[in-house]
């Protein structure tokens, strides 16, 4: 009668070769394509606002009047923002909520950065947030709601001067927008 192996044997073994599949596996993927970073569509979320995000149709064109080299491109008048790497590539492109306070064109660059979570002026937690100037008394900044949400209606009269972000956008403005990074308003 041949010798019985013992459960541990086995179970060894069929853990061995369950990391060398996935070791041949990875090395196969390594060898493979890899994605290269592309402008991207958020997905879309719940929303605790009214506003849903606008839809996307084709990637819209960095203004031909918004400079040259790395930077951020925000359009007061097309609520976009690009991110143009050093090259002039676009790498990302997205539509935003702006304040009710809007930066005036030219070239400024992203001042204080704060990741942590606060209480924007119109009541919602935000994160990520990138000043870049002032205007009227109200810091101009890159933000996004800490639960991706759009932002509220302004109250009558108030001034914000929160550019929102969807929570995705944020996450990759947060990633391009190192402090001193231009960043280029046009109309």
């Amino acid at each position: 009668m041949p010798a019985r192996l013992p459960s541990w044997a086995w179970v060894s073994g069929l853990t061995v070769g369950a990391v060398a599949a996935v070791t041949v596996l990875a090395v196969q993927a390594d060898q493979g394509p890899h994605p290269t970073a592309a402008a991207t569509k958020p997905k879309p979320s719940a929303s605790a606002s009214a506003e849903p995000k606008p839809k996307e149709t084709a990637p819209a064109p960095v203004p031909a009047d918004s400079g040259t080299g790395r930077r951020v491109v925000y359009s007061v008048g097309q609520d976009r923002v690009w991110l143009v790497d050093a090259s002039d590539a676009t790498r990302r492109s997205f539509k935003v909520w702006p304040g009710t306070v809007d930066p005036d064109p030219g070239k400024y660059s992203v001042g204080t950065r704060r990741q942590d979570p606060t209480t924007g002026s119109d009541g919602v937690r935000v994160e990520q947030i990138m000043y870049f100037t002032q205007e009227d008394g109200v810091w101009v900044a890159f933000s996004n709601a800490v639960d991706g949400s759009s932002p509220p209606p302004p109250a009558d009269g108030a001034k914000t001067g929160g550019i929102r972000l969807p929570k995705a956008d944020g996450d990759a403005l947060w990633e391009f927008g190192t402090s001193g990074t231009t960043v280029t308003v046009v109309a």
